[in-house]
């Protein structure tokens, strides 16, 4: 459900991968500086952000938090010093099991020690806490305000299928959020708002708010998990409409994370990394906050190793599984004359460093090269980049290297410009007015079996004895369709085979072909139902079912043909 620029206080809830926060703006403040918008900061030791790591504490009871963000990897950390964190659950980077993942409501996840808990009691308590927190500070600004008054949006990524946006709106009904007051935000689309926004800075490179009506620009969201692209055009009132539809993948910051836990397992020893891990959570965190520092402020342009510390803790564990010191070790690698070590702290070649970085980037900048041959992409002009990891310079470099035609904008704070740009979405949802077809959708139908068309493997006797081909794929939209928002894309009429029916059920599929014959096809899936409510009697009874494609949520409407009521369906993505 869209706010429609009534709400007073609107909310949104930047779910990461590997970083989340919250911020909210009032209605008087947007209508003024639509920019204008509060944030949480986030404190952990040294460390201050806008937003703070993605990880939860749960007790043992495996319903209760007990603490979010950094708070909870201190906590943890603590337990760990005592031996008493195995009966705890610990979760960090779990958003991308969404991605991963056929999801259902009895989907569990693993934590840190191997326990599972369902995914639905993760992701609800970590959304419950970010809405209780904003809601504290949002209520000490002004009296009296009331849940009523807050719109909520909730940022997903905009390549999730169906099923994961489900599940996201259901972990945020379970947290407290009233389903009508909810939006759920496409990341690419609420960082590309917030930029529109963004004033005109001296150079004049820097802002989008620069492109006419009637010019295009790729958005490339690059996170901790998920690359989002998409491709938008601006229109005459200052719209945006999504000109292809959204793409990616899994190559985000922690695929870089993965590439240096793993050459730390080469140069220490991976039982020893192991039991590391296990035995000092502390410093194994600590190590990880400092590779993080490092990865977002490598800079090639200056010359020199790059120093990250090495926890006292991991050295002794070198020493007590191989029986080598840690010097020795690396030496014994093949990365002697590229890493070097110098009491607590190793000191690596710009190039191994840059190694990290490797799948990460060429899988990025191939799929935007791929996307810019696409007919529907000629005449883009310049290339948007929002998100976490679009702060890192190796990332800007690759993408201004590979395109030098192109205009690269990277704003300030690119990292916050989803969670400010979700805010601007709750105030102005028709900001997007057109969106495009990831899929080809459907339903299944029945008719009148014909030999020689339909193959025999689809005939089927009814119980009225009529005989019948099955499974027919029956066309609601198109891959590539345009879909204008608000408008429905497909209304098709419904009647029972029995006469006794009291519903029908009917099954939604989608493929990446175009033109399907069967739901059994290849490629062909079942995502949803919808349970069509019948009144009275008889199979002349008509149901005509209206659905809208054309939001970040597909909806459904039912018109009862004989009586006029119009209903609105739950989709059930969750089978």
């Amino acid at each position: 459900m869209a706010a429609k620029g009534k709400a007073l206080v609107v909310a949104a809830i930047d779910f990461g991968t590997t970083y989340s926060g919250w911020a909210f703006s009032f209605k008087h403040d947007y209508d003024r500086d639509p920019t204008k918008v509060s944030a949480k900061t986030w404190i952990g030791g040294q460390l201050t952000s806008l937003k703070g790591p993605t990880c939860i504490l749960i007790k043992p009871d495996g319903k209760t938090l007990e603490a979010f963000a950094y708070d909870a990897e201190t906590r943890y950390s603590e337990l760990s010093e005592n031996n008493e964190h195995k009966r705890w659950y610990y979760f960090r980077r779990f958003k991308m099991e969404l991605w991963k993942k056929s999801i259902h409501k009895d989907t569990v996840l693993e934590d840190e020690c191997g326990r599972e808990l369902l995914a639905l009691t993760v992701f609800c308590l970590s959304i419950r806490f970010m809405k209780d927190d904003l809601c504290k500070i949002s209520e000490s600004q002004v009296a009296g305000l009331k849940a009523d008054d807050i719109h909520w949006v909730l940022t997903v990524p905009a390549i999730w299928n169906d099923s994961a946006k489900q599940f996201m709106r259901l972990a945020a009904e379970q947290a407290g959020i009233s389903s009508d007051k909810l939006t759920l935000a496409l990341e690419p689309e609420a960082a590309s708002l917030y930029c529109r926004h963004l004033p005109v800075q001296k150079d004049g490179e820097s802002s989008l708010s620069t492109l006419r009506a009637g010019k295009k620009y790729l958005v490339l969201d690059a996170g901790g998990g998920t690359i989002d692209i998409t491709v938008h055009e601006v229109c005459t009132e200052g719209n945006l409409k999504e000109v292809h539809n959204a793409s990616g993948g899994d190559w985000g910051g922690t695929k870089v994370d993965a590439a240096f836990m793993e050459f730390l397992g080469k140069i220490t020893d991976k039982k020893a990394m192991q039991k590391f891990k296990d035995d000092n959570m502390e410093d194994y965190i600590e190590l990880l906050r400092d590779f993080e520092i490092k990865k977002r402020a490598i800079d090639t342009s200056k010359p020199g190793k790059i120093t990250i510390k090495v926890p006292i803790s991991l050295i002794e564990h070198v020493k007590d599984v191989t029986g080598m010191p840690l010097k020795d070790k690396l030496q014994s690698s093949g990365y002697g004359k590229q890493v070097t070590l110098a009491g607590d702290k190793i000191r690596l070649d710009p190039d191994i460093m840059r190694s990290f970085f490797s799948t990460s980037l060429t899988k990025i900048v191939g799929h935007v090269s791929d996307l810019l041959q696409k007919v529907e992409c000629s005449g883009v002009e310049a290339i948007l980049m929002v998100g976490g990891y679009s702060e890192c310079m190796l990332l800007q470099e690759s993408i201004k290297q590979r395109f030098p035609q192109l205009k690269i904008i990277v704003p300030p704070e690119a990292g916050l410009a989803v969670m400010k740009g979700a805010v601007i979405y709750g105030h102005s949802p028709m900001a997007i007015t057109e969106r495009v077809s990831k899929y080809t959708y459907g339903t299944d139908i029945s008719c009148t079996f014909i030999d020689g068309e339909h193959p025999w493997s689809k005939r089927q006797i009814q119980k009225d004895g009529v005989i019948r081909c099955t499974d027919i794929f029956s066309k609601l939209v198109e891959v590539g369709d345009k879909l204008v928002v608000g408008q429905a894309q497909n209304e098709a009429s419904y009647t029972p085979i029995f006469d006794d029916q009291t519903a029908m059920g009917v099954t939604i599929f989608a493929t990446s072909d175009k033109n399907p014959k069967f739901t059994t096809d290849v490629g062909c899936q079942k995502i949803g139902a919808i349970s069509v409510p019948l009144a009275g009697s008889g199979t002349s009874r008509s149901v005509k079912v209206r659905m809208i494609f054309g939001g970040t949520e597909i909806t459904v409407e039912c018109l009862e043909t004989a009586t006029g009521k119009i209903t609105r369906l739950p989709i059930n993505f969750l089978i």
